[in-house]
């Protein structure tokens, strides 16, 4: 089992998850990450992009989906945290919004 982020929700019945894990160099013992996507199948369409989720390790479905979506960690807010909302008609990203003040 895996733990991910759904950041691809728009085929039908399929979600993109990407992981992301932390490796230690054997040598220089430096910690970097790495990353890899996997097409995880979604029966329902219920995960949307920005849900934290588990997917597990399961029969083909297809040439690239080999893995289930099992359940959801968290799911995305309805606000981004990099948006802030000055008003309802107009969004301001945070650059935007500390070069105002």
């Amino acid at each position: 089992q895996l733990k991910g982020v759904v950041v691809s929700d728009a085929m039908d019945k399929t979600c993109v998850v990407l992981v992301e894990r932390a490796k230690k160099h054997p040598r220089y013992e430096k910690i970097y990450t790495r990353s890899k996507k996997f097409k995880a199948h979604d029966e329902e369409n219920k995960y949307h992009v920005g849900d934290r989720v588990v997917i597990q390790e399961t029969r083909p479905y297809s040439k690239d989906k080999r893995w289930i979506v099992v359940e959801l960690l968290e799911a995305a807010s309805t606000v981004s945290q990099k948006e802030t909302f000055t008003d309802e008609s107009e969004v301001v990203s945070d650059t935007e919004a500390s070069q105002e003040v």
